[in-house]
């Protein structure tokens, strides 16, 4: 557990305070305090829950929720304090265009920001280094403090949808060259389309929070804040419209994906068409020839044999010329498919 206080007109911010530190410090309302709970073991995560329920007197079912799992995003008003739920993402290390998510629990009073997690967050790494930088975030008081660490969060959904961009840009060039592996391909396509369903999904949900904390609703976010958690529901519709986008496009490939095995197929058949109709009428001739009557000419003949092969070669050339004047065959003309998308 880190304690960060900032006391009305000091230059800095302080920390490194106690446990039991903390009741005295929240009596003065001249101060801000951020309190940021870590709990990566049972041990840590049994005293956080502690300190939310004795310290800061907070509802038992908010401290239940907090050190569980797989919450849903959610925003609840208690008559002191604002209580939220919200997930952050990271990329997967083995696929980058594959991500996790992961929970922050936190709690917005009068002078204090309480943050609960179980994983560690960059998003709150890279305020912590802010605030021991500068205390500008904290000089606006306890909601522009919070709106600070939620703008970082969102903001980091960024990487995971330029990562899909690429992701489906490879796709798509992947399909066109396809020549096997098709059902890797297929496979890829389906990881990639439930990844962008899940993006969606987190992202909606969220919305339904960040457009609550940023019309008034709440009295513990004053109007003077509201355009700054406005511009981070902005940001988060954002990125929900281009994951709405992204799906729409990964389920096209799967359209594309097919439609080209289809015209593939279709080569195939068409270059075993010219092969049989060729072979039909070499195969008719040899079956005459091959009918041992006895009153067959041709079959005394002395250069029979060779005037046939030459009848087949000839019959099999100009089988093949009729072909390639139709375009049916020897067709190389190379197509340039241009695919554009909107951002």
């Amino acid at each position: 557990m880190e304690i960060f206080v900032y006391r009305k007109g000091a230059e800095r911010v302080e920390e490194g305070f106690s446990l039991d530190e903390l009741p005295t410090l929240l009596a003065d309302k001249d101060n801000l305090i951020w309190v940021d709970i870590l709990g990566e073991n049972p041990e840590q995560i049994e005293a956080g829950r502690r300190v939310l329920l004795d310290v800061f007197k907070f509802h038992p079912l908010t401290a239940e929720d907090a050190v569980e799992t797989r919450n849903q995003p959610k925003v609840e008003a208690f008559p002191t304090y604002l209580f939220f739920i919200v997930h952050g993402v990271r990329p997967e290390e083995t696929d980058s265009s594959n991500f996790v998510t992961k929970e922050l629990d936190g709690y917005l009073g009068d002078n204090y920001v309480v943050t609960f997690h179980l994983e560690r967050f960059r998003s709150i790494k890279v305020i912590k280094q802010q605030v021991r930088n500068s205390p500008f975030a904290c000089q606006r008081g306890a909601a522009y403090l919070l709106h600070q660490i939620l703008d970082q969060l969102v903001d980091l959904y960024m990487p995971i949808v330029d990562d899909f961009d690429r992701a489906i840009n490879d796709l798509e060039e992947r399909v066109f060259h396809m020549k096997k592996g098709s059902k890797t391909i297929l496979e890829d396509i389906m990881d990639l389309r439930r990844s962008v369903a899940r993006l969606r999904r987190i992202s909606a949900r969220q919305l339904d929070v960040l457009y609550r904390m940023s019309h008034g609703e709440f009295p513990q976010i004053p109007s003077n804040i509201l355009p700054f958690f406005r511009d981070v529901h902005d940001h988060l519709q954002r990125i929900s419209d281009l994951a709405e986008n992204y799906r729409d496009l990964v389920s096209s490939l799967f359209d594309i994906h097919f439609s080209v095995i289809a015209t593939k197929t279709n080569e195939v058949m068409k270059t075993l068409a010219v092969v049989s109709a060729i072979i039909l009428p070499l195969s008719l001739i040899a079956g005459i020839y091959g009918m041992n009557f006895e009153n067959m000419p041709e079959l005394k003949s002395q250069n029979g044999y060779y005037a046939t092969l030459g009848v087949m070669v000839i019959m099999t050339i100009g089988l093949l010329f009729y072909f390639w004047k139709r375009g049916w065959i020897f067709q190389r003309e190379p197509v340039e498919i241009e695919t554009k998308r909107e951002d």
